[in-house]
């Protein structure tokens, strides 16, 4: 089976990537790719998949996120890294104390590129925000978002979710890039 390698230093990304591809032979590469100023998430992961391969050679993939919350136009978008740095998640609560509308959602951009094409996958996963930070720290994390996201159909946190609970929650209004891809990749090697 084709080796692909996934060029990431986020543990939580990493921890993802080893449930998902458990058929897929997928080798981790520890090391940050730099990522482009942009606010479209598909293009980040494009350059992101792009530049890790030229690093290794070899079929890579990139997993590039937003986090959109609806009552601030969508803020803060491709910008999670830089709101998380500046405001912190104390700043994003103090900016929805007033707003009652509290939906917001994770969207997902997974870039496969096998030196030739560069294949596209998008994930989303719709929530609520809290109204506080909640929650323990966990090496699955993806982003400290996790204190404050509820995932739609559930009243806890992703960091008060209990491992096993987040496993095995109903994943509702959520599409899951790393099994698109995984879906995908399985079918088009199953048809060669």
């Amino acid at each position: 089976m084709d080796e692909i390698i996934f060029v990431t230093h986020n543990k939580g990304k990493i921890a993802s990537a080893q449930k998902h591809f458990k058929n897929v032979n997928i080798k981790i590469l520890e090391h940050e790719v730099e990522e482009p100023r942009s606010d479209d998430i598909t293009y980040i992961s494009k350059v992101k998949v792009e530049e890790a391969y030229k690093l290794v050679h070899k079929p890579c993939i990139s997993l590039d996120c937003g986090f959109f919350i609806d009552a601030l136009n969508g803020f803060p978008k491709a910008y999670v890294n830089y709101a998380l740095d500046t405001i912190g998640l104390e700043g994003i609560l103090k900016l929805m104390e007033e707003k009652e509308n509290r939906n917001c959602k994770f969207i997902e951009c997974l870039s496969y590129y096998d030196g030739k094409q560069v294949y596209q996958f998008m994930g989303e996963h719709k929530g609520k925000l809290s109204r506080e930070i909640l929650g323990t720290d966990t090496n699955k994390k993806w982003s400290d978002l996790w204190y404050i996201y509820k995932p739609n159909g559930y009243e806890k946190t992703l960091a008060q979710m209990t491992e096993e609970e987040r496993e095995n929650r109903e994943k509702i209004d959520s599409i899951d890039s790393m099994q698109e891809f995984v879906n995908w990749y399985n079918k088009t090697k199953n048809s060669n």
